[in-house]
């Protein structure tokens, strides 16, 4: 016997059993998304690996060593999306939404990148993307962290995440920051472990975020890019700072917060959370201005942030927040071949007269007792019993399966009464 066919390891099947979660953290999301007047665009999976190139950079850990990339038939590179900036800035570059408009856009779906898979990483992750475009103050920096802030009151983890706040600047300031830190660091090169040596000569901002723990005292006394900052990048970090403030969300300044792609400047921020262990970045965005103009647009402004559903589901499971979801309200038991077809029938009728009701009806047959059993398993409240006697006198048994309840024998209109009312009943207010 061959072998079965097994998922691609780091990605995973997302089971019936799973979905009510996914289902009920993307309507959260939706939700509070429209609460502030954000606009969906859906983006390909597919874009060609120079957007990311240039975007990303190509001295980065994507794309030098996690993207999915080939040739297509034409001999085109293309790449699986690593993440969604680049694609929606591209987007709106490509069908001109950008010329003299403001734009609030959030896109959802897969991203891959080629990691070692464990815990809250995976080579095929879902995200959530928040971008926005023309818009140059801090205001609306502190909307998109009001706009999380929201999202964890709504799914009950507000206490499990906080908000770290950091400037990078602007790219000039950075150069010159840049070369005081490269300095410190040739100062300790025996303390520098292999991943910090070779991001000295490349990115050595990103040697500030290091992971690794005998290197963190070095990098916490490492010159502080805050005290680079010019006057403008300093009054629009105070300004958000401040605002934030007067609303009441609390933060922690992290000198050493850096995100580790190219295109940021200005404000970075990170909500992160001590109950996943190692994958304590939940959410993480930040501004990023000079990307318009490197994609080959016109100067323009954008910040944005990306959320890592996997990473928000877990969160959701320690906290305990885990909605209960029933599949099914009322299953229907057919006993008979008069109740075969009056059940498809009745069933058509009730799902006519009352709608959200979740209905099943029993196909492939089967005894009273196996069929009650089927209704039990899958978590009904109710049964809906009709044999051939019952359909000859116009009338429906309904069992409640979830009390003691006696079997009541309705009418037709009585039971689509009944059910309007279960229905209403079982709205949230």
């Amino acid at each position: 016997m061959a072998n079965n066919i097994q998922a691609i390891r780091g990605m995973h099947d997302v089971l019936p059993d799973q979905t009510p979660l996914w289902q009920y953290a993307e309507r959260t999301l939706r939700d509070v998304l429209g609460t502030y007047g954000y606009s969906e665009i859906r983006l390909p999976i597919v874009e060609k690996t120079e957007l990311f190139k240039r975007s990303i950079g190509e001295v980065t850990d994507i794309v030098e060593k996690e993207m999915y990339t080939f040739e297509d038939r034409n001999g085109d590179s293309l790449t699986l999306r690593p993440e969604g900036t680049a694609g929606c800035l591209r987007a709106c570059l490509e069908h001109g939404l950008l010329h003299n408009q403001v734009h609030r856009l959030w896109y959802y779906g897969p991203m891959y990148r080629h990691e070692r898979p464990q815990k809250g990483r995976y080579r095929q992750f879902i995200q959530l993307g928040v971008e926005t475009y023309g818009m140059s103050g801090p205001d609306i920096d502190a909307e998109l962290i009001l706009i999380m802030d929201r999202l964890w009151k709504k799914l009950g983890i507000r206490d499990k995440v906080r908000l770290q706040l950091n400037s990078l600047g602007t790219i000039e300031e950075r150069l010159v920051y840049r070369t005081v830190l490269v300095d410190y660091f040739r100062g300790h090169l025996a303390e520098l472990d292999e991943d910090s040596l070779r991001r000295l000569e490349t990115n050595p901002l990103r040697i500030l975020d290091t992971k690794n723990l005998a290197m963190q005292t070095l990098a916490a006394n490492a010159p502080a890019l805050m005290d680079y900052l010019g006057a403008d990048s300093l009054a629009h970090f105070n300004t958000l700072t401040e605002t934030l403030d007067s609303l009441g969300v609390s933060y922690d300044i992290n000198t050493r917060l850096v995100r580790g792609l190219d295109y940021y400047s200005k404000t970075v921020f990170e909500w992160v959370t001590d109950e996943l262990g190692s994958q304590g970045t939940v959410c993480a965005g930040g501004r990023y201005d000079s990307l318009v103009e490197q994609l080959g647009g016109k100067p323009n402004f954008a910040v944005g942030f990306a959320m890592g559903i996997e990473r928000l589901l877990a969160l959701i499971e320690v906290a305990g927040h885990v909605p209960t979801t029933r599949c099914v309200d009322v299953f229907m038991i057919r006993v008979g071949e008069a109740a075969e077809r009056e059940g498809l029938r009745f069933a058509e009728a009730i799902r006519n007269e009352v709608p959200g009701l979740k209905l099943q009806v029993n196909c492939g047959g089967g005894s009273f007792k196996s069929q009650f059993k089927k209704a039990d398993k899958i978590g009904a409240d109710y049964a809906l019993i009709l044999g051939d006697d019952e359909v000859s006198r116009g009338e429906y048994g309904l069992k409640s399966l979830r009390n003691d309840q006696g079997q009541q024998t309705l009418t037709q209109e009585q039971v689509i009464t009944f059910l309007q009312e279960y229905t209403l009943q079982a709205e949230p207010a």
